[in-house]
């Protein structure tokens, strides 16, 4: 007796979510540090003079 094999289905291709960028500029709005809480923790986020981001809890 032969087993009758069902014929593949093609998987679907994988959900691709689109990851959200945001300016900096919409955070800073002109200030060059803001305050940030997450999950009742507060972060510090700071512009330093070269332009790179600094992020301390």
């Amino acid at each position: 007796m032969i087993a009758e094999k069902k014929p593949l289905q093609p998987m679907p291709p994988p959900v691709v979510q689109q990851v959200r960028t945001v300016e900096s500029a919409e955070i800073f709005r002109g200030q060059s540090e803001i305050m940030i809480r997450h999950e009742g923790a507060v972060y510090r986020m700071k512009i330093t003079r070269q332009g790179k981001l600094i992020l301390n809890k």
